[in-house]
């Protein structure tokens, strides 16, 4: 594996012409990846036009855990609209959260033979339509229904968007604009009750169905004139590929003229055998599934019964959350770029030659597991002593959710950093593990707090945050080396 912070054989061999053209592009030959002497290379677009594709490309992430939790603080007018209990009516989350985890088996081969942007176009206006028909439904079934064609076709950005932004950006600055992508990711699950909570309230809960299809057609023009495409071949793509406007965002081609396998849908489940990619997708699944999912689903159901809250109110619960994910992403994003870069110094100062190895990054990730532990206990036992509202357990959502923050960036650029030419792949496997065990949790979650109380609760989330998260990290640390090789 190639240092970011070092200069390469490759960068040393450079013909002058290509050495010249690199300079004039970024000031440097010391990049990585190395990128074509070519203007249609992503690595060599200008800086705004990079920035301006990855936050579309983000959004379009953030709409995907956005649309999922769209309707959690209006559950009990839901319930009471189509004539199901409360739980019940949480499955229509649930099942988005699911859908969310396996589609983009589907997409990923997809996208990397005709392009992302052919696959993010039409994932916008399948989802618009199916979040009409959400709208228009009047059956628990047929919403049930809607809810899972749209989760299906607004899935691809939420696992796909790691590979555009190892495509577009350097290695050395992944972290902090891969954090930009898992930020949003995670935003969209707090983000989307607070919003939706007024709009249940006030106008009723299918005009949140209604607001989510125009915020896809806005979505959908601006990708369509600002969100060029990413997949690149690089070394093969001859230097003729048009960079004009008419070629970057108004020219449908295969890009990848490889044929479509049955291998290529299933390949991501390989990694559960690739230690260094598992084990960070397990351990990342775990703290999502306490430090997110737990909070942002328990409370639309716990608070409005315990301390008489209506839509508005259990949405603005979400407050906590959002500033804790915010605050986590400074540390897992900006800081943990700056950490390797220490990293590096280090070993300068000790004139040594050798990498920083992937596995230094995740020094970082135990704090987000510290903090995770923390804010589940401070959530669940503040939660039982209260006899009315108060701020405390929302205090343990906040740092549950900053921990959250950490891991998702550190764990998700570690696993990119160790296998990069399969960025993709790598993005779709992490998020199937996650929205999978997410999908079980709030099946067993209401069951677990009747039968052990909030304080068993806790003690329950962490042992198993130790078990599946801290350990095998403190594994992977020890070892991860010899698993690359």
């Amino acid at each position: 594996m190639k240092n970011e912070f070092s200069l390469d054989e490759e960068a040393r061999n450079l013909s002058s012409e290509y050495r010249q053209y690199l300079i004039n592009r970024h000031g440097t030959v010391e990049l990585d990846p190395m990128p074509d002497m070519n203007d249609a290379d992503p690595y060599n677009w200008p800086k705004w036009k990079k920035v301006i594709n990855l936050i579309l490309v983000a959004f379009h992430a953030l709409m995907g855990t956005f649309t999922a939790a769209a309707i959690q603080s209006a559950f009990v007018p839901i319930s009471e609209d189509l004539g199901v209990s409360v739980q019940r009516a949480s499955y229509l989350t649930s099942l988005v959260i699911a859908i969310l985890g396996g589609a983009p088996l589907f997409w990923r081969p997809l996208s990397d033979r005709y392009g992302r942007r052919p696959i993010f176009l039409l994932s916008l206006i399948c989802s618009l339509v199916g979040n009409i028909g959400c709208a228009n439904s009047y059956s628990y079934g047929t919403m049930g229904l809607c809810r899972a064609i749209t989760a299906f076709f607004i899935s691809p950005a939420a696992a796909i968007g790691s590979a555009v932004v190892v495509e577009t950006f350097f290695k050395s600055q992944r972290a902090r604009y891969m954090g930009i992508w898992t930020i949003m990711v995670t935003l969209g699950v707090p983000v989307s009750p607070l919003i939706f909570g007024f709009v249940a309230d006030r106008v009723g809960y299918r005009w949140i169905y209604y607001i989510l299809a125009i915020t896809n057609s806005v979505q959908f023009i601006l990708y369509l004139f600002l969100g060029p495409e990413t997949r690149y071949i690089r070394n093969q793509n001859a230097p003729s590929i048009e960079s004009t406007v008419k070629g970057n965002y108004f020219k449908f081609k295969r890009i990848d003229p490889r044929p479509l396998t049955i291998n290529d849908f299933i390949h991501p489940l390989s990694f559960v055998f690739r230690p260094c990619i598992f084990i960070p997708a397990a351990a990342y699944a775990m703290i999502f599934l306490w430090g997110s999912i737990m909070t942002t689903i328990e409370i639309p159901q716990l608070y409005p019964v315990k301390y008489g809250l209506n839509t508005e109110q259990v949405g603005l619960q979400n407050i906590s959350i959002i500033i804790g994910s915010l605050i986590g992403e400074q540390i897992g994003g900006i800081l943990s770029d700056k950490w390797m870069a220490r990293g590096w110094q280090q070993k300068q100062e000790h004139q040594s030659d050798e990498p920083v190895e992937p596995e230094y990054r995740l020094w970082l990730s135990y704090i987000g597991h510290a903090l995770t532990i923390c804010g589940v206990i401070v959530f669940c036992v503040q939660f039982e002593k209260s006899s009315s509202w108060n701020v405390t357990p929302l205090v343990g959502a906040a740092i549950a959710a900053a921990g959250n923050q950490i891991v998702t960036t550190v764990n998700i650029t570690y696993a990119v950093d160790c296998y990069r030419e399969e960025a993709g792949s790598v993005g779709v496997f992490i998020t199937f593990v996650r929205q999978v065990w997410g999908f079980i949790g709030p099946f067993w979650f209401p069951e677990m707090f009747e039968n052990v109380g909030f304080y068993g609760g806790a003690g329950i989330a962490t042992a198993l945050l130790v078990a599946v998260s801290v350990v095998p990290t403190v594994i992977l640390q020890w070892r991860g080396h010899g698993w690359r090789k």
